[in-house]
């Protein structure tokens, strides 16, 4: 086990070492200068216009999948227009029309197993930040902001813009309208960080124009290449104006009577410059919101469930804190404002700030929540800062804090800081992440250990990924607006990860993984231990994938642990070993489907769990997703059985009109719930939401009425 003056040690000796090893020259950036726009576009994704015929175009595309530096082998040429209200982007790609694979046609469908356009906007020119958009042949859009450094992407942001296309004898074209007014940039800048990535399904192929390696994502902006020519652009008064009405009621409870609803709301943003956005909530309603995936839990721990508001998403990547931190840690999780143990309580009010100015990043968001009757006893009033200064190519330095508590607590506030050293350039061209954080929180309740400190080494490279990552969470370490599922203790994990390539035969790539994670108490003692590792972890040609792990573990318990209802555990040292197989068929096919299998031991018995996922998209009209899962656990103490059972059914009459309806069942709660979902963005600023829940549940094995609701919503944006 790695002690914490070994984990800075290592920390030191990788420092020096970049410091005298970094070196490698630097490529030339790519540029696309971007033509004028003025008249308007017919948006049908037709590049006929006569802008378009005069517009410099790029073609220069290499693949990074399957054959790295190759050239690409269908041609891809991105022409961009812009006006003072926005910028325009216009992408042919080539291609036989049998080949195109595309299925979706919804708002915020992945697209990762379909052909796409992926495109990266870097407006801040600053390496770190920035917006991806992409588009499917059919239509379907996905957008999301991209996290510091450009590793992961939050795909729950969504912006307003617009998208056309077309299909053509010799493939498929799209043109992309962004308004200004969806992005922030910074002011008298004339170029920003820019970059294009294709995927061509059915080929398994990915092309990219800036930064063709696979070690880069597409979404680290400081291997980006250059949109020039930008013109000065007019956000008017810079005033968003959303009301909203909500309207309709249901039976909350059996017994109960139903009851109506009728809550206007309302949103306002305004643009402070060019780069910062302050915005408030008055009668805040998440009405059009979609309901949890209900989940199993075997663990002694709480689950994590992602925010899915639109009022605190908007300038989520700023509020991320630290590197490593994973669901370990969250000093700032926003789904404590307006939700206790899964119970909605009302938003009075809130307001937000966000923006960066020169190198400076920050934001802050202040919220009142109302009294709920059984769940909250009294008003609440919160508050949230946040602050990052960019050092250097790509490093940054934070500070965050809070004051506040849902539950309306006294005396509660959190503090810390975090520094990360990030560079895409060690050893010339490999990624290096270097990160450390700190945290302290208070409240009368809590005692005198309420801090929380932590490091990652972090090598996230193609052939080779290597971590290593260090947590100390204080045993009265409880923030009152953070996430922490598991306080007093000290977590190690390292992460082996290499993944070869193979130019023929029938296995396209493999992974060896090597996982192994520890967790001590305070004074050193084990409580936890998981060694994953997978001998066995192919993607075929075909795009199919096989892998088999082994996965030693073990647990100490102080006291009982209620696994299931009526099955306890008791407490003692525990070992055992767990085995999974997995097999799933290639996403490019019309149906495909992953089964899991994870089988073995089980503290002091045995447990199988059979996963099966996968998609049904017979036309792109229609789509049928499926999940299922059944756990089988045989203890001394009791066998317990679960099942898990979600299906949704998806309408996609267009990607500005969709129908879905999401069926879940449980064992545990016995109960069946449905939320059935219709949006129609019936202009790009406008949306129509009917959502219908109804929840049934068995008694004395009979279903009976639980609860029922209709809800409609109707927002509009007016832009100034």
């Amino acid at each position: 086990m790695l002690s914490r003056s070994r984990v800075v040690s290592i920390t030191a000796m990788l420092c020096s070492t970049f410091a005298a090893t970094s070196s490698g020259q630097e490529l030339s950036t790519p540029a696309l200068g971007v033509g004028a726009l003025t008249s308007n576009l017919k948006l049908d994704g037709v590049l006929d216009e006569p802008a378009w015929l005069g517009a410099e175009a790029i073609d220069a595309f290499r693949q990074t999948d399957p054959a790295e530096g190759a050239a690409a082998s269908a041609r891809t040429q991105v022409r961009a227009l812009a006006s003072p209200k926005g910028l325009v982007l216009g992408i042919t790609c080539d291609q036989p029309s049998d080949e195109v694979v595309s299925f979706s046609v919804r708002r915020d469908a992945p697209l990762g197993s379909e052909d796409h356009i992926r495109i990266v906007l870097g407006p801040s020119l600053d390496g770190r930040s920035g917006y991806v958009f992409a588009v499917n042949p059919s239509g379907a859009r996905y957008d999301a902001l991209i996290n510091p450094g450009g590793e992961t992407e939050n795909a729950d942001w969504d912006g307003i813009w617009e998208a056309g296309t077309a299909r053509t004898s010799s493939g498929w074209s799209v043109e992309i309208s962004i308004p200004a007014q969806t992005l922030t940039f910074q002011r008298g800048i004339h170029e920003w960080h820019f970059n294009v990535e294709r995927r061509i399904q059915r080929r398994l192929e990915t092309d990219r124009w800036a930064s063709p390696a696979r070690q880069y994502r597409i979404t680290q902006t400081s291997r980006a290449g250059l949109l020039t020519n930008l013109p000065d652009f007019d956000l008017g008064v810079g005033l968003t104006a959303r009301p909203a009405l909500t309207t309709g009621g249901g039976r909350p409870a059996p017994s109960a009577r139903a009851v109506g609803e009728f809550r206007p709301s309302l949103d306002v943003s305004q643009r402070i410059g060019t780069n910062v956005v302050a915005s408030a909530t008055l009668n805040t309603d998440f009405a059009e919101t979609e309901v949890d995936t209900r989940r199993t839990n075997l663990t002694r721990f709480p689950l994590f469930f992602p925010e899915k508001r639109t009022f605190f998403l908007e300038g989520d990547d700023i509020f991320s804190f630290g590197l490593g931190l994973d669901q370990d840690v969250l000093p700032y999780f926003s789904r404590r404002i307006g939700l206790v143990s899964d119970r909605q309580v009302p938003i009075l009010a809130g307001g937000k700030v966000n923006g960066r100015i020169g190198s400076t990043n920050f934001g802050g968001v202040v919220a009142v929540t109302d009294e709920e009757p059984n769940v909250v006893e009294a008003k609440a009033v919160m508050t949230v800062g946040r602050i990052k200064r960019n050092l250097g190519r790509e490093s940054w330095l934070g500070a965050i804090a809070s004051v506040g508590d849902p539950l309306g607590r006294s005396g509660s506030w959190l503090t810390g800081g975090d520094f990360t050293y990030a560079t895409s350039r060690f050893r010339g061209d490999k990624n290096l992440l270097i990160g450390v954080w700190g945290l302290a929180t208070g409240r009368e309740d809590l005692g005198g250990d309420a801090i929380a400190h932590g490091l990652k080494i972090d090598y996230p490279n193609d052939l080779w990924d290597v971590a290593l990552t260090y947590k100390r969470i204080g045993r009265d370490f409880d923030p009152s607006l953070g996430f922490v599922p598991r306080p007093s203790v000290h977590l190690y994990n390292l992460n082996l990860e290499s993944s070869p390539r193979f130019a023929r035969g029938p296995v396209q790539q493999m992974f060896f993984e090597f996982r192994p994670s520890v967790a001590t108490d305070l004074t050193g003692r084990w409580e936890s231990y998981r060694i994953f590792s997978a001998p066995v972890n192919w993607r075929l040609r075909s795009g199919d994938r096989v892998e088999f792990n082994i996965n030693p573990t073990g647990e100490q318990l102080v006291e009982p642990f209620e696994v299931s209802d009526g099955v306890l555990i008791a407490p003692g040292a525990y070992h055992w070993r767990r085995y999974r197989l997995e097999a799933g068929t290639a996403q490019k096919r019309r149906l495909f489907s992953q089964v899991t299998w994870w089988f073995g031991g089980f503290y002091d018995g045995t447990l199988d769990q059979i996963q099966w996922t996968g998609a049904w998209n017979p036309t792109p009209l229609l789509t049928l997703e499926f999940t299922g899962e059944r756990n089988i656990g045989r203890l001394p103490d009791g066998v317990f059985d679960q099942t898990l059972i979600g299906n949704r059914l998806r309408f996609n009459v267009s990607p500005d009109l969709s129908l879905a309806s999401y069926v879940q069942y449980d064992t545990d709660s016995d109960s069946i719930g449905v939320n059935t979902r219709l949006r129609w963005t019936f202009r790009p600023t406008a949306d129509l939401f009917v959502v219908y829940n109804h929840n049934v549940s068995s008694i004395l094995e009979r279903w009976r009425l639980d609860s029922n609701q209709l809800l409609i919503k109707l927002q509009y944006a007016w832009r100034m």
